[in-house]
C-alpha cells in the first residue's frame, strides 16, 4: 500500500532538531502534510511506525540511533490484571463521550493545567496553550477515523483523550488530564478504557507510538504486554512485519 498521492501531500521534508526523548541527542524528522487522509491511508502509515498529529505525519529517520521503536499492544492476548481492575473500579462513576474532536475554552484550560503539572513534575516545557496551535495539533485532519474521548466527573471535564478508530485498530494520539486527579490514574485509566473499547470493536491492537528505553516519560508503555514492535523501518510499498517484543507480565 503506498500513500504517494501528489492529490493528497502538501508538503514532505525532513528536518534536523534536538531530540525530544534523549538529551543532548539530535533527531532527525520526515515529516509530511497530507490533506484528506483516508482511513486506508493513515492505517498504512501508522504501520508502518509514523505518527500522526492534525494533518501532520511523521517518523524518525536518524541514521545513528534506533532508540525510538514503534510499538502496539496486542488486545487479543493483553489480561487485564489486579491493578488494572482496581483502577477502573475506581473511576467507574466517570462518564465518557466520544465524538469528532473539538476546540473549547474548556479544552485549553485543561490542556494548560496538564502541561504546567508536567512541567513542575517531569520538566516538560509549559509554552500557553495557543488554539490555532491546538487546532492544527489535535482537530485538524482527523477525516472520518479521528476521534476525542471526553471523561467527565458529573459535569467536570477531566480528561481528553485523543484517538483513531481504524480498520484493524486504534492509534493512541493524545491524552491530558485535570492534575487534581492524578491520584486516580487517570493517564493509565483512559488507556484501558481503549483496551476495552478495542475488545468490543473486535479490533486487534492499540498504536502506542514510540518506546524510548531510559525515557521516563514513555516508560509506561512497556507495562502493557504482550505488545508488538516493529522490525526496521519499511517505506511505503514494503511489508511492515511486526514482532513479538515481551512476554505478558505476571504482576
Amino acid at each position: 500500500m503506498t500513500t504517494n498521492n501528489p492529490n493528497t501531500i502538501l508538503k514532505e521534508c525532513a528536518l534536523h532538531e534536538p531530540c525530544s526523548y534523549i538529551s543532548g541527542n539530535s533527531q532527525s524528522i520526515h515529516y509530511k502534510i497530507i490533506q484528506e487522509c483516508t482511513k486506508e491511508q493513515c492505517e498504512a502509515l501508522i504501520l508502518r511506525g509514523w505518527r500522526r498529529f492534525g494533518s501532520m505525519y511523521f517518523r524518525p529517520i536518524c541514521q545513528d540511533c534506533r532508540a525510538c521503536n514503534s510499538l502496539k499492544i496486542d488486545v487479543q492476548r493483553y489480561k487485564f490484571r489486579k491493578s488494572d481492575r482496581r483502577i477502573l473500579r475506581k473511576n467507574s462513576h466517570l462518564t465518557t463521550v466520544i465524538r469528532q474532536p473539538t476546540l473549547t475554552r474548556e479544552h485549553l484550560s485543561l490542556f494548560d493545567r496538564y502541561h504546567h503539572y508536567k512541567h513542575q513534575t517531569r520538566n516538560w516545557d509549559a509554552p500557553k496553550s495557543d488554539p490555532k496551535n491546538y487546532y492544527a495539533s489535535f482537530v485538524q485532519g482527523h477525516g472520518d477515523f479521528g476521534f476525542e474521548v471526553l471523561y467527565f466527573d458529573g459535569d467536570k471535564l477531566i480528561a481528553v483523550d485523543l484517538i483513531d478508530i481504524l480498520e484493524e485498530g486504534i492509534s493512541a494520539l493524545y491524552c491530558y488530564y485535570d492534575p487534581e486527579y492524578h491520584g486516580q490514574s487517570l493517564g493509565r485509566y483512559t488507556l484501558l478504557q481503549q483496551i476495552e473499547f478495542t475488545h468490543r470493536l473486535g479490533l486487534k491492537w492499540i498504536y502506542l507510538g514510540y518506546y524510548v528505553e531510559g525515557c521516563q516519560s514513555l516508560a509506561y508503555k512497556s507495562d502493557y504486554t504482550p505488545s508488538l514492535e516493529l522490525s526496521g523501518r519499511p517505506e511505503e510499498d514494503e511489508i511492515a512485519i511486526w514482532m513479538e517484543k515481551n512476554e505478558p507480565s505476571p504482576l
